[in-house]
């Protein structure tokens, strides 16, 4: 009896802990206000540094919303976008990417940001005959920045992204085509191997992408 008393007493005593040290941690988070927009930066930062993206995201929220107009927003929205990138959250990346192009379109860093909205997308390109209107939506991204900026640094790498995109479109174009073979259907076929051989001229050097097989099924 003595034995069960002392177990309930330890019980109780980390019970009550547990408890407080959960009352402090809500009591910090309700403290996080009213702060420079240094501190929100440096805390967002260091969170990115720590693989904490969502509480990085967070902290993003707690700048904007208390300091609307600090110089520090255009920074930390390409910041984010890598970040999100680099953890291949396109969907995430692209929201900060719209959200930069949307508020400072007159920046001198534009270019950079519709290079690396292009970018995400082509990376978040990832079921070779799904994303259609990605890849259509991706090359008129192509098109529009190589009209409103020919002298960027970043043309080389648009360049490289626009040969890809363009395979891809062709080799999507070819499978369409040998679909409607397969149906026994020889005009629609030659329609969309016309349009292959117009996107990509020597449609026989492209190599065929590697899917792996519990996806090939649904492709």
């Amino acid at each position: 009896m003595i034995r069960n008393l002392k177990l309930k007493n330890v019980l109780l005593i980390c019970s009550a802990g547990f408890i407080l040290a959960s009352c402090s941690s809500k009591s910090d988070r309700i403290q996080e206000y009213d702060r420079p927009a240094l501190y929100w930066y440096n805390k967002m930062t260091k969170q990115i540094a720590d693989y904490d993206l969502e509480a990085a995201d967070d902290t993003f929220t707690s700048l904007e919303s208390e300091h609307r107009n600090s110089p520090l927003l255009p920074t930390s929205l390409i910041i984010l976008a890598n970040a999100h990138m680099q953890e291949e959250q396109y969907a995430l990346a692209n929201f900060y990417l719209d959200e930069y192009i949307k508020r400072f379109t007159i920046s001198k860093d534009i270019d950079y940001v519709r290079f690396l909205k292009i970018k995400a997308n082509f990376l978040g390109f990832s079921y070779q005959l799904r994303d259609q209107q990605l890849l259509d939506d991706t090359i008129e991204d192509i098109k529009v920045f190589k009209q409103k900026y020919p002298q960027s640094k970043y043309m080389p790498l648009i360049d490289t992204i626009n040969a890809r995109v363009h395979m891809a479109k062709a080799q999507l174009d070819i499978a369409i085509a040998d679909l409607y073979k397969r149906l026994d259907k020889p005009k629609a076929a030659e329609v969309y191997k016309e349009k292959a051989e117009k996107t990509w001229t020597k449609t026989e050097d492209i190599k065929e992408v590697d899917v792996p097989f519990y996806r090939a099924i649904f492709e």
